[in-house]
């Protein structure tokens, strides 16, 4: 029981940290109905940020609160990376075919992974240390780490902040309204290209904060370090039911633990496995996800 208990806090805050990619799949989707493959990139581009910024902020700023203005300076950056790539990638396809926006995912998310080992070295890079992490709470074999509270606590407050802004505000409103009908919510004076900006905005940020939280959970950074963390986030956002908000929290957390699980009970060999064993038995038996709907379209 208490392995149980130590690797069911483990997976809880891996799966937090996937549920931050997911928000971002699962946003972009169900604004513009294509998944934005790039995204996960752009957590790589946040944990770049966080490694040039800390020696430079660190210094300056004592613990905590630098280790926080370094995933705010990361998260700022990126939510601007988000809108760029959005206007000179997307906005141009906004009325092409979704095989084609598809495709050019895709080659952004080339073009940010081969940059970056351009500019960052292909080489792994150790990310700084921002927090100092040591125990905070032991009840006999199982430990809680303050760097694993701290991810946990900030994946929690960043989810629920966007479920806030999402339900609670005009914006929000414009997104659930260009989300259920983009041609029905510019009828009704919505400016659609703001709100997909801002969409991209909000969903890259999310995507920073976790490049950086994922960055001191794993402390090795490299370009290519978005790949995995994407593809199992997508998992997790197809799990919970892509266009879901809340589905891709719950599919998030529910692959960090299942991960975790796998590396303690079974393999690590299988760590990675065991997620697209998940992607595909969902996809066989329920399609739409746990939360997802089914949608008519007409012909």
């Amino acid at each position: 029981m208490t392995e149980f208990l130590q690797q069911l806090i483990n997976g809880i805050s891996l799966g937090s940290i996937y549920a931050l990619i997911a928000l971002g799949y699962t946003m972009v989707y169900g604004v513009l109905k294509f998944i934005n493959f790039a995204h996960s990139d752009v957590a790589m581009i946040g944990a770049y940020v966080g490694f040039y910024a800390a020696p430079l902020i660190l210094p300056v700023f004592p613990q905590p609160f630098g280790g926080l203005l370094v995933m705010i300076v990361a998260m700022t950056i990126c939510s601007i990376l988000g809108v760029v790539i959005e206007k000179l990638a997307y906005a141009p396809l906004r009325n092409a075919a979704n095989l084609t926006v598809l495709i050019t995912a895709i080659g952004v998310s080339l073009f940010l992974e081969y940059s970056g080992q351009l500019i960052f070295s292909a080489d792994p890079q150790p990310f700084p240390e921002l927090i100092t992490n040591f125990e905070i709470i032991r009840f006999g074999e199982i430990v809680i780490t303050f760097n694993e509270a701290i991810v946990l606590f900030t994946a929690v407050f960043l989810m629920f902040v966007l479920q806030l802004i999402v339900m609670k505000t005009k914006l929000g409103t414009a997104i659930r309204a260009v989300s259920f009908n983009k041609n029905a919510a510019s009828l009704m004076g919505i400016n659609t290209s703001v709100i997909i900006s801002f969409t991209f905005a909000l969903g890259s940020a999310l995507a920073g904060a976790a490049g950086i939280l994922y960055s001191l959970t794993y402390p090795s950074i490299d370009p290519l370090m978005g790949v995995l963390p994407g593809l199992k986030a997508f998992i997790a956002a197809v799990l919970g039911g892509i266009g879901n908000i809340p589905g891709a929290m719950f599919g998030g957390v529910i692959i960090g633990i299942v991960e975790t699980f796998t590396v303690g009970y079974i393999s690590p060999t299988y760590r990675d496995a065991i997620a697209f064993a998940i992607l595909i038995l969902i996809l066989i038996f329920k399609p739409t996800g746990l939360f997802g709907t089914k949608q008519k379209e007409k012909v």
